[in-house]
């Protein structure tokens, strides 16, 4: 039985897991950079799980799939490093996009600075097609090409083409398409294949952001094939490779594309929250996914939250996208003394150099502080840092810095602190930074997030959940097994999926019924067909291969004369879909307006294809005997340093009752149990964290006046 492969390449870690031939999962994890020894991370991760050399090539009899989850086109949007693109818009038009719908994101600011363009040239065009279908103006084609000749022989090879009203008459851009093609344009992108919905400026956006990261990725893709095939001579003997979507489902490598790419990785811990959470019993879930980069938080009810427009960096983003709010609070947001503030992020020193512990001259981060409190051993912390790849964390260098710092804030401010309450300063801020954003998810949308169980992962979301839970009032904390690579996990959980949308805009009733089903019948048709060709190996290869589809069809209404659109479910019957409708508007904004009319903005079809998920093992005691502590180290926490055990989780029971304060280590991340809590292991080998006081806990104040700087904006995530 061939190996299966699931990879999350993030900011600062890559993590691997992987379903050997004998069926066993194993993990490991990787800086995503380290130039003096690998090119890329998940090809040298692949080979020395499989126990291969550099020079030894991958065998594809070997290795069934390889699934993926990528920042590679997050980075590139946020850094700005995608491909050259031309616009190509109807004339009249062209500053569009660089308008906008002239938000202020700052009121209060004098300067407003606008976000850099995506595109290099703008090329208009004269056409028109009215919203009736009416052709107004003609295009004229010899011109057009001669324009575009001149673009590509420029060295502009990528062209996004945005026309009005073209989501519902696209005739004039297949047109342009067609003479792009015939001139050499590598990446086309269509605003009606795209983004097939009203609102020109979001359309555009999203078209030119495809352009702009598609030939990144395809280049990523080919970069990672070319290494995995570095000695196969054709497409039928070279290892498969699958890759994680925004919207949570896989596609081949052939239809990634970039407008789907933004939130690769962390839609696949989504999904690995969402299933083993519901596989322990849980439906109600915040998920708190802390990487080396960033945070990212989401809520779960029994089903995905999707958003369907969002904005990033200032680009405005019209495509299905898991509903995750990130804030730049990771394990390598560097910490400052500036302006007499602490300040926590949003700057990143990512995997290279990486917090000052990793023995690359970085500056001092949110993991640096954890050492200095005693919070992450370096003993029991993957050995692969420095030049070499293989020395553990530099516990000397984080002393000698954060008594330094202590020292430039007494100077500073004539008060004194010692290095243990600076550093918790520091994380104290973090922890408000990261439960703001799970109050932004929850509390504020009417959800009551005691209700809710805190599933927590990522390499260093151990070492802040029950902090954070406390600042919240959550109850309960769930810690899978594989929480430290749970993303990877989750791309291995992914179904197969497609999402195809349409815009609407009528009046919800009786006589519109049909026309939707209508599109409802043409975009399952077209969702499937794409399905198809996703699953065209799997076919070949397995003729049991098991088609039975499932679909998803959503409606977004909206009161008629505004313009916040709800997501609710496709009914024929429409006084239930306006009972839907109201129940979820009550929810969201606490009141309804039944004398309105409802409005139709969009339809959506989704087709799944279901994978096999894996069982997870149960496990049983061997022994009555009590869990003993592999040594004991002081933690700082609660102003005051404790002595406190530590316990492998592989040497844990089923039953087994840790009471805090405790470390946990496994092999993918360090877990505190903070005083007061405590954690019991289920038979499934995942923790359950719970306060120990059987009342519910009340919100944390904070437990030092520090003066702090927040910051919330996104950077690239690990």
């Amino acid at each position: 039985m061939p190996w299966k492969f699931f990879a999350d390449r993030g900011g600062t870690f890559t993590d691997i897991v992987a379903i050997t031939s004998d069926n066993q999962i194993i993990t490991h994890k990787l800086l995503s950079q380290n130039p003096e020894r690998y090119e890329d991370a998940i090809v040298q991760g692949i080979r020395e799980m499989l126990g291969l050399s550099s020079q030894d090539s991958l065998i594809s009899e070997q290795i069934e799939v390889i699934k993926i989850g990528t920042t590679v086109g997050t980075n590139a949007l946020l850094e700005r490093k995608g491909d050259r693109t031309v616009l190509v818009i109807t004339k009249g038009f062209k500053d569009a996009l660089r308008i906008g719908y002239q938000n202020r994101p700052d009121i209060f600011a004098r300067e407003i600075i606008l976000p850099e363009l995506l595109y290099e040239k703008i090329v208009e065009i004269e056409e028109r097609i009215d919203a009736q279908e009416n052709e107004l103006i003609s295009l004229n084609l010899e011109k057009i090409e001669t324009d575009l000749t001149q673009i590509y022989q420029s060295g502009i090879h990528s062209c996004a083409i945005i026309f009005m009203h073209s989501y519902r008459y696209p005739d004039h851009e297949k047109q342009v398409a067609k003479i792009a093609e015939k001139i050499g344009f590598t990446q086309i992108s269509v605003s009606h294949q795209v983004s097939p919905l009203m609102k020109l400026i979001s359309r555009g956006d999203t078209t030119v952001v495809d352009a702009y990261i598609s030939p990144i990725l395809r280049r990523y893709v080919n970069q990672v094939s070319s290494q995995l095939n570095s000695n196969k001579f054709d497409e039928e003997s070279s290892i498969k490779m699958m890759f994680m979507q925004s919207n949570g489902g896989l596609t081949n490598a052939d239809n990634f594309q970039g407008k789907d790419s933004l939130l690769s990785g962390p839609a696949g811990g989504i999904v690995g929250a969402a299933q083993t959470s519901l596989s322990a019993g849980f439906n109600k879930i915040i998920t708190f996914d802390m990487g080396g980069t960033s945070t990212d938080v989401a809520h779960f009810k029994g089903e995905y939250e999707r958003q369907f427009e969002t904005e990033i960096t200032g680009i405005r983003m019209r495509v299905p996208m898991m509903a995750i709010h990130t804030v730049a609070a990771g394990g390598s947001s560097i910490l400052k003394f500036e302006n007499n503030r602490y300040q926590v992020g949003p700057d990143s020193a990512g995997a290279n150099p990486g917090p000052a512990s990793y023995r690359r001259g970085g500056p001092l981060c949110i993991t640096d502080a954890n050492i200095l409190l005693g919070k992450i051993q370096s003993q029991y912390f993957p050995a692969v840092f420095g030049i070499t790849g293989n020395l553990p964390l530099d516990s000397e260098i984080v002393q000698q810095k954060f008594t330094q710092l202590a020292q430039e804030i007494q100077t500073q401010t004539g008060h004194f602190y010692l290095p243990e309450s600076v550093a918790s300063g520091f994380i104290e801020i973090a922890v408000e930074n990261m439960a703001n954003a799970i109050k932004k998810i929850s509390v504020q949308r009417g959800y009551d997030v005691s209700e809710y169980t805190l599933i927590c992962f990522g390499g260093a979301g151990g070492q802040h959940a029950c902090l954070i839970a406390e600042k919240l009032g959550i109850q309960r904390i769930f810690i899978h097994p594989y929480a430290g690579v749970l993303s990877a996990y989750g791309i291995g959980l992914a179904d197969i999926r497609v999402v195809k949308q349409c815009s609407i805009e009528k009046c919800l009733e009786i006589k519109t019924i049909a026309r939707m089903k209508q599109t409802i019948f043409e975009l399952r048709l077209a969702a499937e067909t794409e399905i198809l060709a996703s699953i065209e190996n799997h076919l070949k290869e397995n003729k049991n291969w098991n088609t039975n589809f499932q679909i998803i069809i959503k409606a977004r209404l909206k009161y008629q004369g505004t313009d916040s659109t709800l997501l609710i479910d496709f009914q024929e019957d429409i006084a239930l879909m306006r009972l839907a409708f109201e129940q979820e508007h009550q929810l969201r904004y606490g009141f309804i307006q039944p004398h309105k009319n409802l409005i139709i903005d969009s339809l959506s079809v989704e087709i799944i294809q279901p994978i096999a998920i894996p069982e997870e093992p149960l496990i049983s005691r061997s022994s009555q005997a009590l869990p003993n502590a592999i040594a004991e180290v002081k933690i700082f926490t609660k102003n005051q340093w404790y002595d406190t055990p530590v316990y492998h989780r592989e040497d844990l029971q089923p039953d087994d009752q840790i009471i805090g304060p405790a470390i946990i280590v496994e092999t993918t991340g360090t877990n505190i149990i903070e005083p007061n809590w405590q954690a019991t292991l289920t038979n499934r080998n995942s923790l359950i964290l719970e306060p120990i006081n059987s009342k519910k806990i009340l919100i944390k104040e904070a437990v030092q006046e520090i003066p702090c700087l927040l910051y919330t904006s996104p950077s690239p995530r690990d």
